[in-house]
């Protein structure tokens, strides 16, 4: 199962257009958002243009009555969680949120393989035991480039995206 791990959108519809595109060409089945999707709008274009499950958490930049309409119009297609998510795909346990502190936290108690946070929009990669903590970077292309992970279950290997080499 691939997996696509994305963070702080911040509404830029053309990147998250860009990487519907390769989700769709590239056998995505889920998709991890690590939060700051921004307006619910942002969160139902991309219900909309995915055929596979979302599971989402909330940034510091979210509009989150506007994200939980949203979320709750999509139905079972969207998951969202307040601050951590967590979900087992394929059998991994993943974990995710927006903040460093939080997934740090959570990577350490060995209860994860993964853990996925966003907010600095700076792709990253560090193990702690058994579990990798990493951030996909920022899928609006504020500060670093444009950008994104893809997790492949079968062999755990994360690998990052830059959008704009797409």
């Amino acid at each position: 199962m691939k997996i696509a791990i994305i963070s702080d959108t911040h509404d830029n519809l053309a990147r998250l257009g860009k990487f519907l595109a390769y989700a769709a060409n590239n056998s995505i089945e889920a998709v991890v958002h690590c939060g700051d999707i921004a307006e619910g709008e942002t969160l139902g274009y991309l219900a909309k243009n995915f055929d596979g499950k979302i599971y989402a958490a909330f940034g510091n930049m979210c509009y989150r009555d506007s994200v939980r309409r949203s979320a709750k119009k999509l139905g079972d297609k969207v998951a969202l969680f307040e601050d951590f998510g967590q979900v087992e795909l394929d059998g991994l346990n993943l974990g995710f949120c927006h903040f460093i502190e939080e997934a740090k936290r959570n990577c350490k108690t060995n209860r994860f393989d993964f853990v996925f946070y966003g907010h600095s929009h700076k792709p990253w990669m560090e193990q702690f035991e058994n579990c990798i903590l990493a951030n996909p970077g920022n899928l609006a292309g504020l500060i670093f480039k444009s950008s994104f992970a893809v997790l492949d279950t079968s062999t755990k290997k994360l690998e990052l995206k830059i959008t704009d080499q797409l």
